[in-house]
């Protein structure tokens, strides 16, 4: 209403069903964006000029990556770095690093947005675990991997798929296995693993470090997404932006 009295202009058709932009409205929605990518491009370009390492530096991952991997080199890098201070967004979301919702991704993926530049580092392993309870209440502390492919008695964890045989569970050494329970997060998956709901598919760097977890025989563990270091070009240049990338690949 303020921008409609001020310009003397309809913005907004009023409908029953909402709001809809007049042409006038698209127009200006236009011309604000085309001032808002200036803008962010601007602050990038600046960015990418500054050579301190001090300052703030918006990380955003995955929460198995921060919980379970790098926590303790994030930590290592604080104390070496005490001028650059982390925010760290927990996302499985690709945040839009043009508009700055972040400085760095770190990314498990195989498809990398072609507008950021990146470092592919390595791929992650998975394999099926269960906890040594689990294992126990179903006599297969000592079973041979033919004995678990026909047990009925056990339960997946699954994720967002509603079948009870998804593709993966056909595809894995324990087809005949059926998921019952669904945790749509791999920490989430973690936790139910550990206190004895099911077996689940783990990244090994996770289901190796639990005491209480072991591997089923299952073979080689299956190899993953990759794991990236990902920035927009424009601030691939800014030292506290390259020095963090230089860390975390070595880290990693």
């Amino acid at each position: 209403r303020a921008f409609e009295q001020k310009l003397g202009v309809r913005l907004f058709e009023r409908l029953p069903t909402g709001y809809t932009p007049t042409s006038a409205g698209e127009d200006m929605l236009d011309s604000a964006q085309q001032v808002e990518e200036e803008i962010l491009a601007l602050e990038r370009r600046l960015l990418g000029q500054d050579t301190r390492l001090t300052g703030e530096l918006r990380v955003t991952m995955p929460d198995l990556l921060a919980m379970k991997l790098l926590m303790p080199d994030l930590a290592t890098f604080t104390q070496i770095y005490p001028g650059i201070g982390l925010e760290i967004n927990v996302s499985y979301e690709h945040l839009d690093l043009t508009k700055r919702e972040a400085d760095v991704a770190i990314r498990l993926t195989d498809n990398v947005p072609e507008h950021l530049v990146g470092q592919r580092l390595l791929q992650q392993a998975t394999a099926a675990y269960a906890s040594t309870t689990y294992l126990a209440q179903h006599n297969l502390t000592d079973a041979p991997a033919h004995d678990l492919s026909s047990l009925a008695s056990l339960t997946w964890l699954g994720w967002d798929d509603q079948m009870t045989y998804p593709k993966w569970v056909k595809e894995s050494n324990f087809p005949t296995v059926p998921v019952r329970h669904r945790l749509n997060n791999a920490v989430l998956q973690l936790e139910a693993v550990k206190v004895g709901i099911g077996i689940g598919v783990l990244p090994c760097f996770i289901g190796d470090q639990e005491p209480s977890l072991r591997r089923l025989p299952s073979g080689r563990p299956k190899l993953g997404k990759h794991i990236w270091l990902l920035t927009h070009p424009d601030l691939s240049t800014t030292t506290r932006v390259q020095t963090f990338l230089d860390f975390m690949a070595s880290a990693i």
